[in-house]
């Protein structure tokens, strides 16, 4: 305990708290299984499948609410088909780079043998398929590389450090996803800000050099449910994600209000963001030339999710976390985040404080500028949860006067228990 610092935030006022509803476009698919089961039936997806073919089919390491239904469909169509369908991981770096911590992030988000009728193949090793014009290798996952051809499965949406064309989607899948950690440590080589760029040019060299048959974009709603399904054969891709990616970003859930001075979150973790909290949300980047979302003078961070296993990337863009959140972090399960990306800062350790109440306190009070019963507060759970956020009392008026915004309770004291904790 350090009885100092706690001596300094102990006196530190926390403004009382109101619930507020946020309302976004919630239209979403009444059935997801028979919408993936309708796209794959269009002629020019069967075209790709034989019958007898091995097919390696992805599945990624985001908490992606209907990944399980959509592998299982595409499984279960393939096998229809007469091929012979197996699913794998597809996800860098993540799991600790190994083998079986990516086949337990698969299992921990319910993609198992038995839950998708087919085996489950896990594996870092890599093969080299080609290079790029500058001669730097197109690597693939060992199994796709032998498999007679591959389904690339995976949410579309703004990414968390750059801007393009493509930014996450089914063309990142294939470079830093199927890339395994070799491959996205590959792409990756030329630092963050060519992120961007090196995204594209592995992908075409994938779809060049690997035998993709098709694949699928999912795009969510607001409320992380999924709105609609695309199967793309390989040639369709590059044209049709642009324009998922067009529909994930004006249904994206955000904070409705531009800014705030102290933003808490409740939790990160990788099923949550591939950097732990959404910067699209959270308004924290590592890149100076990307912008969006709030601005926050000062970010707390409470926890980390189960589901992230230990990983904490992220962690290092806010400026206080609780020690809950320190000491949940797995540095097996973090480091190689950020030794293949080159980028250190995202599993940095921030100002740690004993509990929730003196996170909190310690971020109150280094807001410049303001006394602290003056500082504006919003709480998230986390950076995917948006319809139902907490604000400060002092922010009330102006939440009643923003459109999509509703005030849905009164204002009440933050609830700790006897070690400072919240409920």
């Amino acid at each position: 305990m350090m009885t100092c610092v706690n001596a300094l935030l102990d006196p530190v006022p926390l403004a009382r708290m109101a619930p507020v509803e946020q309302a976004f476009d919630e239209e979403q698919l009444s059935d997801v299984a028979a919408g993936v089961r309708a796209e794959l039936e269009r002629p020019a997806i069967a075209a790709t499948v034989r019958p007898g073919m091995r097919i390696a089919v992805t599945a990624g390491s985001r908490g992606i609410r209907d990944m399980p239904t959509v592998v299982r469909e595409t499984v279960a169509y393939l096998k229809r088909m007469g091929a012979e369908p197996f699913v794998i991981p597809a996800m860098g770096s993540h799991g600790g780079a190994s083998a079986s911590g990516q086949q337990e992030i698969l299992a921990a988000y319910g993609i198992t043998p038995e839950t998708v009728g087919c085996p489950v193949r896990a594996t870092m090793e890599v093969t080299r398929i080609g290079q790029l014009d500058d001669g730097r290798p197109i690597l693939i996952d060992r199994y796709a590389a032998q498999a007679d051809g591959i389904v690339v499965i995976n949410r579309v949406k703004a990414h968390t450090a750059f801007r393009g064309r493509y930014e996450s989607g089914v063309m990142k899948m294939m470079t830093i996803g199927l890339g395994k950690q070799a491959g996205a440590e590959v792409c990756h080589s030329q630092g963050i800000l060519r992120l961007g760029p090196n995204v594209e040019k592995f992908a075409f060299g994938i779809l060049q050099n690997a035998n993709i048959l098709f694949g699928i974009g999912i795009v969510e709603n607001a409320l992380d449910r999924t709105a609609m399904v695309r199967a793309m054969t390989a040639e369709e891709i590059p044209r049709i994600e642009p324009d998922l990616l067009a529909e994930a970003k004006r249904r994206m859930a955000r904070l409705l209000l531009d800014r705030v001075d102290v933003l808490v979150v409740d939790e990160i973790g990788k099923d949550i963001s591939g950097e732990g909290m959404d910067p699209n949300i959270a308004g924290r980047w590592i890149v100076p030339t990307v912008t969006g979302g709030i601005q926050a003078q000062r970010v707390a961070v409470l926890s980390l999710t189960e589901e992230t296993l230990g990983n904490s990337v992220g962690l290092g863009m806010a400026d206080v976390c609780s020690r809950q959140a320190a000491e949940r972090v797995n540095a097996d399960m973090t480091y190689p985040n950020s030794l293949t990306s080159k980028v250190p800062c995202l599993c940095a350790i921030p100002m740690t404080l004993d509990n929730h109440r003196h996170t909190i306190q310690a971020a109150v009070k280094m807001v410049p500028d303001k006394q602290p019963g003056d500082v504006t507060i919003i709480r998230i759970r986390n950076t995917l949860c948006m319809s139902r956020i907490e604000i400060s009392e002092n922010l009330m008026e102006e939440a009643a006067r923003q459109p999509g915004m509703r005030l849905c309770g009164e204002a009440a004291p933050w609830r700790f228990d006897a070690q400072g904790n919240l409920f």
